[in-house]
């Protein structure tokens, strides 16, 4: 029998289901306590990922997702400026 590699999966910290790593977004606290997405994947630092879907990304918000990955406190303004930088077209038509 032929060995298939098995895509490796990450789970969601908003809906918390598992999903392919590339269909994913990473979001990294670096070492500096800067928070950005990470479109690598490769970047230094603790990550979290997150569906494309933002309903996951406001119930994370929600429910304290991002501070259980990172193991810290997440600002407001940081969730403001992730969710600028993930969903560029929702905030686009938040603000006209």
């Amino acid at each position: 029998m032929k060995n298939l590699k098995k895509s490796p999966e990450r789970m969601c910290i908003g809906c918390r289901t598992t999903h392919p790593k590339k269909d994913m977004i990473r979001v990294v606290r670096s070492p500096d306590q800067a928070y950005f997405v990470d479109l690598t994947g490769k970047s230094p630092g603790r990550g979290a990922y997150i569906c494309r879907n933002e309903e996951c990304f406001r119930r994370a918000a929600k429910e304290h997702g991002f501070e259980r990955a990172f193991k810290s406190n997440v600002e407001a303004a940081v969730y403001e400026s992730l969710r600028k930088e993930i969903f560029p077209n929702e905030a686009a038509r938040e603000e006209s």
